[in-house]
């Protein structure tokens, strides 16, 4: 049996373009990518703060360095420039798998920079 778990998350990431006649996806910065350790071509879930929209798409990878988070094609219609973003990733795990997983969690700022990472979500306090 599988359990379907969080991989990698970047959270709260602004939209930097919003292209409706790109060939479709979503563009994110490569050091991004590499840093949070989703892959190009993956399948992302995409929930977007400010507007309430959730879609699923994949990740393409935007120049190096550049805070690039571009969301392409029909996606386009579901995130503008400057909306707060959270993108994540997902992966099937056996129970062997669970005992050691943890998950890459990758904080941004305003401008896509990382301002630090984690692997556990703290406690939500009462």
């Amino acid at each position: 049996m599988q359990t379907t778990m969080l991989k990698a998350k970047l959270h709260r990431a602004t939209v930097t373009h919003s292209e409706l006649e790109y060939e479709g996806s979503c563009a994110i910065d490569g050091k991004l990518l590499e840093v949070s350790g989703i892959r190009e071509y993956e399948q992302i879930e995409i929930y977007n703060v400010t507007n309430g929209e959730r879609f699923t798409t994949y990740a393409i990878r935007a120049e190096d360095g550049s805070g690039v988070i571009s969301v392409n094609g029909a996606a386009a219609h579901k995130a503008d420039p400057g909306d707060c973003i959270i993108i994540c990733a997902y992966v099937g795990l056996d129970e062997k798998e669970l005992a050691t997983f943890k998950p890459k969690l990758v904080y941004v700022d305003a401008d896509n920079s990382i301002s630090h990472t984690r692997n556990t979500i703290p406690v939500q306090a009462a």
